[in-house]
């Protein structure tokens, strides 16, 4: 009996001994998985978004959803073993002139230094994604037909190579698969022309075709495909590795077209449209906002509605130019309502309730791609503003 119960323990020992070493991560594994989804390139200028502390070469053992990563979030990520903590919110926007703990920044980076604990920030990159932080919003709204509101300009480039016509085939396919070619709904986009390439390669070439010193002539395509700027080094990596010439000729051009899959906000239209009150009760149920401020009521039927989680005042013009009957969304100052002009209703639900999905929605992009990691939500409600 001793001798089964010492086997029994064993290898149960064993099974968690597995699990333990299955569940770490290298760091950088989880954030090029985040960045996939929603890259650095994204974020507006003034943000902070990316790895604050830590290593990107550190194991980790279990990682904290949060909004805010504070010293509270950093003791409760010692208390579950997560030496990372992912936030939505950078708890450094600007640099540290000091850190001597004289407020709760330096507090909360002195703590997570301390415990070897890592922060990460995927802030304003993850609002600019098309399944980001305002898609989550539509979902929870019920909106259909969604689309970026506000979509980023100077984000595409365009790919111009020239290649052996036999070869076309299997360079597109090896662009496309890097991520080129993309289109808002569409895939394999490209642009071909077959022509002639000439070259004259010298005593050091190693030609494909035709022989050193001799002028020959081939018959090539132009292969044109569009790519985001953030891929282009995964794009020219399969250019290069699937062309066959010893010097690929090609072009890379910075575009000034906009990118329907990035940009700010988003604008969705409700399947059955509702009565002005039955939406702010739909709003305060699905938002879990205990105050909504917003401006008069226009006694229309609500069928188009825009949401900019967070601070998206600055997103009023382009709510109306799209035709919304409600822009819901945070932060608004007094004199900011006025400008709704009856144009619309501006529904402020206040900037933690328009983000605190956000945490299941990055606890889901992990889950999806580690499905074994301890990926844990903060218990803690970040949220510095109380109601009476």
């Amino acid at each position: 009996m001793v001798k089964m119960n010492f086997t029994v323990t064993f290898v149960s020992l064993l099974i968690k001994l597995y699990y333990c070493c299955l569940n770490k991560i290298n760091l950088k594994e989880i954030t090029d998985t985040l960045e996939r989804i929603a890259p650095l390139s994204y974020q507006e200028s003034y943000d902070n978004a990316g790895l604050i502390t830590g290593h990107p070469d550190m194991t980790i053992t279990g990682a904290l959803i949060c909004l805010d990563s504070t010293e509270e979030v950093i003791t409760e990520a010692i208390r579950k073993n997560c030496n990372l903590v992912i936030a939505h919110h950078p708890i450094v926007f600007s640099g540290l002139k000091k850190i001597n703990g004289k407020n709760y920044v330096e507090r909360t980076v002195i703590s997570s230094i301390k415990n070897d604990i890592a922060i990460y920030a995927i802030h304003t990159n993850l609002d600019n994604v098309r399944s980001g932080v305002n898609a989550r919003i539509c979902n929870r709204l019920g909106l259909q037909h969604t689309r970026i509101l506000d979509p980023k300009h100077q984000l595409l480039c365009k790919l111009v190579t020239f290649v052996p016509e036999k070869h076309a085939e299997k360079l597109r396919a090896a662009l496309f698969e890097a991520g080129g070619g993309s289109i808002g709904n569409y895939d394999s986009c490209s642009f071909n022309i077959n022509g002639t390439g000439t070259f004259r390669g010298n005593e050091q070439s190693n030609p494909f075709a035709g022989k050193k010193g001799t002028l020959h002539e081939e018959k090539e395509t132009r292969v044109e495909i569009i790519y985001e700027k953030h891929r282009e080094r995964a794009i020219l990596a399969a250019m290069l590795n699937n062309h066959p010439y010893e010097e690929a000729a090609y072009d890379c051009y910075a575009l000034q077209n906009s990118n329907p899959e990035a940009g700010s906000g988003m604008i969705g239209e409700l399947e059955i449209p509702m009565e002005e009150t039955a939406f702010l009760e739909h709003l305060k149920t699905t938002m879990l906002t205990g105050c909504i401020r917003h401006t008069r009521l226009r006694n229309k039927k609500v069928k188009t509605v825009a949401v900019a989680g967070g601070a998206g005042s600055f997103l009023l013009q382009q709510a109306i130019r799209g035709g919304a009957d409600f822009f819901v969304t945070a932060d608004y100052k007094y004199h900011q309502f006025f400008d709704a002009d009856n144009h619309l209703v501006i529904a402020d639900i206040g900037h933690y309730e328009s983000e605190q999905f956000t945490k299941d929605l990055i606890a889901d992009f992990l889950k999806e791609k580690f499905p074994t990691f301890a990926v844990h939500l903060s218990e803690i409600n970040t949220n510095p503003i109380k109601y009476f």
